[in-house]
């Protein structure tokens, strides 16, 4: 596959994920929102990397270190707001990986924080799509 089609193939899942994230938030599955929104974001940040740092994505779940490769390899700015939020999307992909975490996180997510992060992660997934080049 060319990079093109890896892009295409990370932005769709990510576009499920994201889907996936609106449909908690409107079952009050305020975590789940948090969970998505880190998942969905995670995809499409690598489909980027597969466009301007090369196809071997590493495994790894920290956004902002991926978003740093990408920087250090195209003529990509990530702004502050852009790295906050990656940091704060990546505390939510752990506790999904320790059931005892997340019953205890699970309750301090409030719909507010859940509404917040869900509308900054459409903003920058949309700032994301325009790193694709057109195909003129």
């Amino acid at each position: 596959m060319i990079p093109e089609e890896k892009f295409d193939y990370w932005k769709s899942h990510a576009e499920r994920d994201l889907d996936a994230a609106e449909a908690m938030f409107e079952t009050g599955r305020w975590f789940y929102v948090l969970f998505m929104c880190q998942q969905a974001m995670e995809k499409l940040v690598k489909g980027v990397y597969n466009l301007y740092v090369d196809d071997d994505v590493p495994r790894t779940h920290n956004i902002a270190l991926l978003a740093n490769r990408i920087e250090d390899n195209a003529d990509i700015s990530f702004d502050d707001d852009k790295y906050q939020l990656f940091q704060t999307l990546s505390k939510y992909y752990l506790a999904d990986r320790y059931p005892d975490f997340l019953s205890k996180e699970g309750t301090l997510v409030e719909m507010m924080e859940a509404r917040n992060i869900l509308y900054k992660t459409k903003e920058v997934f949309t700032w994301l799509l325009t790193l694709k080049p057109s195909e003129d």
